[in-house]
């Protein structure tokens, strides 16, 4: 089976909106990687829209979809985050967040009347988002010496790798996107280079 490292996620910001008696639930879809920034999202929403009620939402992390969280802020159960994040599910999006912020109308909507409000809230925002494919890469930070430049250069080149940041120096070091799918490829040919070392830094 081939190591799929393709994922959906989302380019940039989008808000959607949905109301129901009285009710307004206003949704933000974020494009997400790093689960701290969370808290800053979340404050400045709350600054934001200071006479909402509940803050409820779902994010997914990782190019396996294999990280996740819910939250329902003061809902019932069940009725806020986990809406949310199905949404999320069924549109197979990952590295995303989405916070629904809900002002409270008056009246009561009730268990299936929350789900769908939610749900369909955040299926807004997705309509209005723009869906791009990403590659899983893994970044590595290259230390060399100027000796080695035309040997390092040569495999950039061969093998179409983005270079995110490069110092030539005495000591040389770039920073390099490697798609997963080719890693070991990579990293056999970077070896060969005498005196070349190399750091795993992040996967985005």
């Amino acid at each position: 089976m081939l190591f799929n490292d393709i994922y959906k996620t989302i380019f940039k910001p989008a808000e959607g909106i949905f109301k129901d008696k009285g009710s307004k639930f206003l949704a933000f879809a974020y494009p997400f990687i790093q689960e701290q920034d969370l808290k800053n999202i979340i404050a400045s929403l709350k600054n934001e829209h200071s006479k909402a009620r509940h803050f409820c939402f779902a994010y997914r992390l990782t190019a396996d979809r294999n990280i996740f969280r819910i939250n329902d802020d003061g809902e019932p159960s069940g009725t806020a985050g986990r809406p949310i994040l199905n949404t999320l599910l069924s549109n197979d999006l990952t590295n995303i967040l989405v916070v629904v912020v809900r002002y409270f109308g008056g009246t009561l909507l009730g268990i299936p009347g929350l789900i769908n409000a939610y749900k369909k809230a955040t299926e807004d925002a997705i309509s209005q988002a723009i869906i791009i494919q990403k590659t899983v890469q893994d970044i590595y930070q290259l230390f060399f010496d100027y000796l080695q430049m035309n040997e390092v250069m040569k495999i950039v080149k061969d093998d179409n790798l983005e270079v995110i940041d490069q110092n030539f120096d005495l000591t040389c070091q770039m920073k390099i996107a490697i798609n997963q799918s080719e890693l070991s490829k990579i990293i056999d040919k970077l070896e060969k280079i005498e005196a070349l070392k190399s750091t795993y830094l992040y996967t985005i």
